[in-house]
């Protein structure tokens, strides 16, 4: 052992003396030399040094009082669902083919009769003004300029004429859940057949509120509240103030005003009583397409289809209604086995990198959908902020894709990927 360390140390004495030193010219240190890009705009400046979609969650955070960010970042009760969505992304293992030309590859798909640039859209988020200023524009203009669908919500905060006024050349949808005056649901509806909206995406597992503690946490009220602690809260992030006190006030397109909390709101204009009839009734009312959000089971999946959805969307609302529901990608394959060519099966819910949303369409997803990542994009930055999202997934998209050997999104199947473990940490 002792003979082995002499060796060795001398070697390296050795091979000290045989490397010939100089001083480097300036010249050579001119090469080493690399500085960043100097970017005036503070925006610009922290948008382009996030990499991921949990970078932007960061800058969010900073950004963004507590109380609309944790509406945003929350799930209901202990948020296992939440956590298990994402796991489920986390715990598989991708499988590549080598050896094939990924030079190019294709990102666009036909999604309900339309080419989409990539199988990836926005899904209805509510409040969105409260998260930032520039809400349901931004996100509707981002969406147009990605080539990609754009969901307006029932609680959304900027009018449905406006957002078409806003993104006349997106593709844009509308979100309705039924509430318990029927006559003002439908009278949405109207509205947004008149605006141009293509689709119409019935939100299904809302009967009533899930038990969203951290809003409870946090006195969430709609508009939100200065007490003592929200002005506290507010001091680091004057930006977020700003905007909401010199804009204009906080409103929905849905209803006039509301001052309680946000499960108060939900409960006392849902209808819990919808049913199959319902559905089928819609369905006779809306001649664009339709698709049913919300789908939790095989059964559901293709009695919603039976009763005239076009698509659905595997959700279990971001983890936001019922704790510990079933986890979208582990459903995916067996719904999409019952459904077959009936109509196009959609996931959202746990999707934070392009991965996911490549691990998706192997599974069989006809299409994703994000909220918590475009939300995240919004707080960081504004419109910005969501092309920032929106670019970050595309190259991650596109990357994996590579790697995988896929040329075309039509080349993701099964065999692409494997489930390791569904709950466990083994």
């Amino acid at each position: 052992m002792i003979s082995h360390h002499l060796n060795f140390l001398i070697g390296e004495v050795v091979s000290q003396v045989k490397v010939k030193r100089r001083i480097p010219s300036p010249k050579d240190l001119a090469q080493l030399l690399r500085f960043r890009k100097v970017i005036l705009s503070p925006r610009k400046r922290r948008l382009t040094r996030a990499l991921t979609i949990y970078d932007l969650r960061d800058i969010a955070k900073r950004r963004t009082p507590q109380a609309p960010f944790d509406y945003t970042d929350g799930g209901a009760d202990t948020e296992t669902s939440l956590t298990r969505a994402r796991a489920a992304y986390e715990k598989l293992e991708f499988q590549p083919k080598i050896l094939l030309n990924v030079k190019d590859v294709d990102l666009s798909v036909q999604m309900l009769g339309k080419k989409m640039s990539m199988p990836l859209g926005i899904a209805p988020t509510g409040f969105t003004r409260m998260m930032q200023t520039e809400g349901e524009y931004a996100g509707a203009c981002a969406a147009a300029d990605a080539g990609i669908p754009f969901t307006l919500s029932t609680m959304g905060t900027r009018s449905i004429e406006d957002v078409a006024k806003a993104a006349p050349t997106g593709r844009n949808w509308f979100q309705l859940y039924m509430w318990k005056d029927r006559d003002r649901s439908m009278a949405l509806v109207d509205r947004a057949k008149e605006a141009g909206f293509d689709t119409l995406v019935l939100t299904v597992d809302v009967p009533v509120a899930g038990a969203r503690l951290r809003d409870v946490r946090n006195g969430m009220t709609i508009p939100p509240s200065l007490t003592s602690k929200t002005i506290l809260n507010a001091i680091p992030r004057p930006a977020w103030w700003i905007n909401f006190l010199t804009t204009d006030p906080l409103k929905f397109a849905s209803l006039d005003s509301w001052n309680g909390t946000v499960a108060e709101l939900l409960d006392s204009m849902f209808d819990p009583t919808v049913t199959y009839e319902d559905l089928k009734w819609i369905r006779g009312q809306w001649k664009g397409s339709l698709v049913v959000k919300g789908i939790q089971n095989v059964d559901d999946a293709v009695m919603s289809i039976d009763a005239g959805a076009d698509a659905i969307i595997l959700s279990n609302h971001g983890g936001r209604q019922l704790d510990r529901a079933p986890v979208p990608l582990h459903l995916l394959p067996e719904v999409v086995k019952a459904v077959g060519n009936k109509a196009e099966v959609h996931v959202d819910t746990g999707i934070m990198h392009g991965a996911d949303v490549v691990a998706a369409l192997a599974s069989g997803a006809k299409f994703t959908w994000i909220g918590r990542a475009y939300l995240y994009g919004l707080m960081a930055g504004g419109k910005p902020g969501v092309d920032r999202t929106l670019e970050i997934l595309r190259t991650q998209i596109s990357r994996t894709m590579k790697l995988l050997g896929a040329r075309t999104v039509a080349e993701l199947n099964p065999d692409h990927v494997r489930f390791i473990a569904r709950y466990s940490d083994k």
